[in-house]
């Protein structure tokens, strides 16, 4: 789904948001150059599979914190996880590799993906995400995302990610 099936479930959920347009931005290197005037927490978003391919994970974290894969491994017992193809984000989130974001829950009719936020973006007061393709980022408050998510139906779960 284009961005603007992303506006209209934002719109129909009555969440405020803000949106930044810029040049194609496929990882958090180039994102930077664009976000130096947009005031909110930018988040990286990270979707995983786990070693049988019949389970997957989005991560959401700071654009900048590292995350520790093989924790994050063993919290979950699935044995080893490795990044999901192009074939699978299109599946599973309708967007392609540089454009992943919790927006793409939308396609995920069947809420096969299970989140993982790390628990430090409660602190933010403003979030952004690219909404699904890499030329935008949009931001929302705190609260609004967590209004997205709980209406996406998908499980989601905070945790240290440290």
């Amino acid at each position: 789904m284009n961005k603007e099936a992303v506006y209209q479930v934002l719109d129909d959920l009555e969440i405020h948001y803000k949106v930044y347009n810029h040049p194609p931005a496929p990882t958090i290197e180039i994102a930077q150059k664009h976000w130096r005037f947009i005031e909110a927490t930018h988040c990286k978003n990270i979707f995983f599979r786990n070693h049988k391919g019949n389970k997957h994970y989005l991560v959401i974290l700071e654009a900048n914190k590292k995350l520790n894969i093989r924790e994050l491994e063993q919290k979950l017992k699935q044995g080893k996880l490795s990044f999901a193809s192009e074939k699978r984000l299109k599946k599973y989130l309708g967007v392609e590799q540089g454009s992943v974001t919790p927006f793409g829950l939308i396609n995920d009719k069947q809420n096969h993906t299970h989140i993982f936020i790390d628990e430090t973006l409660l602190k933010a007061e403003k979030l952004s995400f690219h909404p699904n393709i890499n030329t935008s980022s949009l931001v929302i408050d705190l609260k609004s995302f967590i209004t997205f998510m709980d209406w996406t139906k998908n499980k989601y779960e905070f945790i240290n990610t440290n």
